[in-house]
């Protein structure tokens, strides 16, 4: 069985992570695939560099451009979070290098998608493929089942000072 890599927490830097090792594999000529759960904005820099890294690095949106409320997920958000899952499932079997499943901790965590799914999924990863998970409150099954796991922490952020989010920095 390949590697799993958990990054989750409250502070920034889990999706950050997970696109540096994403880069870092293209850089070798290896194959990444990205699965984003709940995403779905087109100008973020993670989405606008994949024609020019084509075709090592795959990424696809499975989520509105709006965000999503957590407490009450519309039913569109469900369809979605269906969508994703059934496409990293597909897709595994590529053996990618790298498959990162952007934000899916938070959406098993809010009942977007079923833990019971993600563990058969990562049940069934080739020993050549690493699987990335990022998000806010992974359960703790999936930090169990993980190889590697990181918390990120908050300490200090701009956006407390009122600074905007910047223009590939923090999307």
């Amino acid at each position: 069985m390949g590697f799993i890599h958990l990054y989750t927490g409250n502070g920034e830097g889990k999706s950050i992570t997970a696109f540096g090792l994403a880069l870092r594999a293209v850089g070798h000529g290896y194959k990444v695939i990205i699965v984003q759960f709940m995403k779905g904005r087109k100008d973020i820099g993670e989405y606008k560099i994949k024609d020019r890294l084509t075709p090592n690095y795959v990424i696809r949106q499975f989520g509105r451009e709006e965000f999503i409320d957590l407490r009450s997920p519309e039913p569109v958000d469900y369809v979605l979070a269906r969508r994703a899952i059934n496409f990293a499932k597909k897709v595994i079997n590529e053996k990618p290098r790298l498959l990162i499943l952007d934000e899916i901790n938070l959406a098993v965590s809010i009942g977007l998608v079923h833990l019971d799914e993600v563990l058969d999924l990562l049940s069934s990863i080739p020993e050549s493929t690493t699987v990335v998970l990022t998000g806010r409150n992974a359960p703790k099954e999936l930090i169990d089942v993980a190889d590697l796991v990181t918390e990120m922490r908050e300490i200090k952020h701009p956006w407390k000072r009122g600074v905007q989010a910047r223009k590939g920095i923090e999307y």
